[in-house]
């Protein structure tokens, strides 16, 4: 039997009305419902956990304050000692400069000057060693690119390619940090013996 449209809006009315009061039931339990009443003991265990995080969390920053501190206090002045570098790079200079220029040899003073600049530069170095500034040993190492910065290549068959033979500009750390890198030269095969390679290659790659 089909339901009218008036019936249907009843229905419809009916189930709404249900609905509520269901609802309203609900939230008269919760209302109704006393709250939890926290045992002192859990009341102590929340403030523990509270105090534990909290006290986590001032270690935290503790030591963020102390890595920051630190880092500071090292490295304040590392633009300032890669600037100063300069400085030692001329005084190398001018002390190479002095002992190849044939035009100053027969120079009674010339050993003087070049002593005094010398000391100079010995003094330089140490306050820079003080500091945790030292020259990067790179002769005869493997080129590194987290210390070395590659300039040019020279033909060795004598050594492994890619050694560093020529030290071009000196590079330096500052305690365990890159101040500079070192500008060097690094082998590479000879044009002869890279085509006897190609070939024996190539050889291979037929026979196969």
């Amino acid at each position: 039997m089909r339901m009218t449209k008036s019936e249907k809006k009843e229905q419809e009315k009916a189930a709404s009305i249900d609905d509520a009061q269901a609802e309203n039931k609900e939230k008269k339990e919760k209302e109704n419902t006393p709250p939890k009443v926290e045992s002192p003991e859990e009341k102590l265990k929340t403030v523990q956990e509270k105090l534990l995080r909290t006290m986590a969390e001032m270690e935290n920053q503790r030591r963020r304050f102390e890595k920051e501190k630190k880092e500071a206090f090292e490295f304040g002045g590392f633009n300032f000692a890669g600037e100063s570098l300069l400085l030692l790079d001329n005084i190398e200079r001018a002390i190479v400069s002095f002992k190849n220029d044939e035009s100053l040899k027969n120079n009674k003073d010339l050993n003087k000057i070049i002593e005094g600049i010398e000391i100079v530069n010995k003094d330089l170095v140490s306050i820079f060693k003080k500091n945790g500034i030292e020259s990067i040993n790179c002769i005869n190492k493997k080129f590194d690119p987290n210390f070395h910065q590659a300039m040019l290549e020279l033909e060795d068959n004598t050594k492994e390619v890619g050694t560093v033979v020529q030290e071009i500009q000196k590079g330096y750390m500052m305690k365990d940090r890159l101040l500079r890198p070192s500008l060097v030269g690094i082998t590479k095969k000879t044009e002869e013996k890279r085509g006897k390679e190609e070939n024996k290659t190539e050889k291979k790659e037929e026979k196969k």
